[in-house]
């Protein structure tokens, strides 16, 4: 258990190291063309680590049976806000309410211990969906939609994966630490998403 405990340790150290080394820039160098483009918008820093974040989050605030309600309402409402913004909808300072959303999630994390009422986390995880899910759409090609979008879907559910599979593995391995663990990932991602706004 104790071998266990410390290589899960270093795997979210890891993972921590991989999901920040992209923090220059908040969206990746890609075209909006097709599916793999769609698959490559995802990594931006301040989308990855929104959806890597509501995975976690999911597995420590949620009963444990419904730890896919979190991933799932993002998704759902990230469709619906990418359809509209392909559409032509946008809102003022889109990319700084993105940023806002890493923080609120960062939030999320540190409180996550608490027991917040399942609506209202699933709301705020759709309402940051949306934010992300118009950026989303207003980078979708001309012609294409459905590819670019089957694209950045694939993408977004690998991400929440991740993030569940995280957040099981705090509560598996670091269940007497859990509260740190998810206090310390809420401090970096708050931070990460600072920083994400001080550069735009």
């Amino acid at each position: 258990m104790k071998l266990l405990t410390q290589n899960t340790v270093r795997g979210l150290g890891l993972t921590a190291l991989g999901l920040f080394a992209g923090l220059a820039q908040a969206h990746t160098g890609h075209g909006t063309s097709g599916i793999s483009e769609g698959m490559a918008h995802p990594f931006g820093a301040d989308h990855l680590l929104a959806m890597v974040a509501v995975g976690i989050w999911s597995v420590s605030a949620l009963p444990a049976n419904k730890a896919w309600w979190g991933p799932a309402t993002f998704i759902l409402s990230l469709v619906a806000s990418a359809a509209l913004g392909a559409a032509g909808f946008g809102v003022p300072f889109l990319e700084q309410m993105i940023s806002l959303s890493v923080v609120l999630f960062g939030a999320m994390l540190v409180l996550s211990r608490q027991k917040m009422p399942v609506a209202l986390g699933l709301g705020l995880v759709a309402m940051a969906a949306f934010l992300h899910g118009l950026a989303h759409g207003a980078e979708t090609p001309a012609t294409g939609f459905a590819a670019y979008a089957v694209g950045f879907l694939a993408t977004t559910a690998a991400l929440h994966f991740g993030g569940v599979s995280i957040g099981q593995g705090i509560r598996t391995y670091l269940a007497e630490k859990s509260a740190w663990v998810m206090a310390g990932l809420g401090t970096l991602f708050g931070s990460a998403g600072l920083y994400l706004l001080g550069q735009l």
